[in-house]
């Protein structure tokens, strides 16, 4: 009897030892892919039970881009993606060698695909993502310059560049989501007002990669770039809004420092390629040209950073400093804001409500216009309106009486005293009479 038991426990251990050894018991799997379009790009992001490696190939006549992943099952759903809009016009699939994966992306046009490995951290498995370049992309990117070549005229608008940060947080709340909310709702309130152009750096949900941002600021000749983000932490406690502007030398704190790090890091999550920096002249141009509109950085950011105090609990009492990579433009006043952590589950709760982004967006956009109604540059309709004293002004939202008087070069009391005014209390779409000043 003992002996049969042994010979049964044997066979038993044979079988476990026989199904661990099969192919599909070792083989990982690809339970999901994600597609979407971003300006010069298409987005692949094959979400993978464990990592694995893989080959890329490309073939011509026709144009096919094709992956093949080692030891790899597949339980996505090919059929459900929507290849509208990209230059993918079919995918399809086969096994290869027994038990590798592979995909056929049939194109419409030639790209130039490249790829990128992201492991598993607490909020994603492990990735890999596949970009596909446009060979002619319909959008241009100029090269940034020191000197700015701003069409000249005496009356032409303020541009304000809104970049929306794009990461992700834990739960389902999405930085990405909520920070594009914020940004829109920036645009929409510089849209509306005379003497302000306000341009967005991405319109959706796709990555820009860190200097393009800065790029794209240059292309479109701003002169403000205010990148928008809501951050997460280690600690759920972190709590707080902030303001950063660029420091070419130390941190203003270690939380800087460490916010500046993994802001910084983006581009490895987006999947941008590191070698695509500036050459050694141009980092000396730049480095020469910081100081300067970091001064301005730092006088702005503390006008948003006071509006933000209105409705929010601040982080730090001050702007605080940072070699954030995103800012480092030598001649765009540039700052960064963080709008609160997604990370802590009561300011959470907050960003997720339209109510609160809507407060973020006007403290955002009433700081940035306080300081360019005071010290607008001289070449805009702002500087020209402060100039002549244009004799009759429309009421807009965020404005006060005080600013009004400071754009103007009167007296609050003169400005009062022109209007019948018994306090400083003004509406919108009020029509005031403006003193010579």
């Amino acid at each position: 009897m003992k002996g049969g038991r042994l010979c049964l426990l044997g066979h038993w251990t044979a079988l476990v030892i026989a199904m661990l050894a099969t192919p599909a018991a070792l083989a990982l799997d690809l339970r999901d892919i994600r597609l979407w379009r971003a300006p010069d790009h298409t987005r692949i992001v094959l979400d993978l039970t464990a990592p694995t490696s893989h080959k890329l190939i490309t073939l011509e006549n026709p144009d096919r881009i094709v992956v093949d992943l080692a030891d790899t099952s597949l339980s996505a759903n090919l059929k459900s993606l929507s290849l509208d809009n990209t230059p993918v016009t079919a995918i399809r699939h086969g096994v290869r060698k027994g038990d590798d994966l592979r995909l056929v992306f049939d194109m419409s046009t030639a790209v130039k695909p490249r790829t990128l490995v992201l492991t598993a951290n607490d909020q994603r498995g492990d990735r890999l993502v596949l970009d596909l370049y446009d060979k002619n992309p319909s959008r241009k990117v100029a090269k940034p310059s020191v000197k700015k070549s701003v069409e000249t005229s005496a009356k032409r608008d303020i541009v304000i560049a809104i970049d929306a940060g794009h990461g992700s947080g834990p739960g389902g709340l999405r930085e990405k989501t909520v920070v594009l909310a914020i940004a829109k709702e920036v645009y929409r309130l510089f849209d509306r007002e005379p003497g302000f152009k306000p341009k967005l750096v991405r319109t959706g949900d796709y990555y820009v990669g860190l200097k393009k941002r800065r790029d794209i600021a240059h292309q479109v000749q701003a002169d403000l770039f205010v990148s928008i983000h809501a951050d997460a932490f280690s600690s759920p406690k972190a709590k707080g809004t902030s303001v950063y502007a660029w420091s070419e030398r130390s941190a203003s704190s270690s939380f800087a420092r460490f916010l500046a790090q993994r802001e910084n890091a983006a581009d490895l999550v987006g999947g941008v390629s590191l070698s695509d920096k500036e050459s050694d002249l141009a980092e000396i141009l730049y480095d020469m040209s910081l100081t300067s509109t970091r001064d301005l950085s730092l006088g702005l950011g503390g006008r948003v950073l006071g509006r933000m105090d209105r409705i929010s609990k601040l982080h730090r009492k001050q702007v605080e400093q940072a070699a954030f990579a995103v800012l480092k433009s030598p001649d765009i006043p540039s700052i960064l804001v963080e709008t609160g952590f997604i990370s802590n589950p009561q300011e959470a709760s907050q960003l997720r409500t339209r109510k609160y982004q809507g407060q973020m967006a006007a403290a955002i956009h009433g700081g940035i216009r306080s300081w360019f109604v005071e010290q607008p540059p001289g070449d805009t309709l702002l500087a020209w309106q402060k100039r002549n004293s244009s004799r009759e002004y429309v009421i807009n939202s965020g404005d006060t009486l005080s600013e009004i008087a400071q754009r103007f070069n009167v007296s609050v009391a003169n400005l009062r005293s022109q209007n019948s005014l018994s306090n400083n209390t003004i509406r919108v779409g009020q029509k005031l009479i403006i003193p010579a000043s």
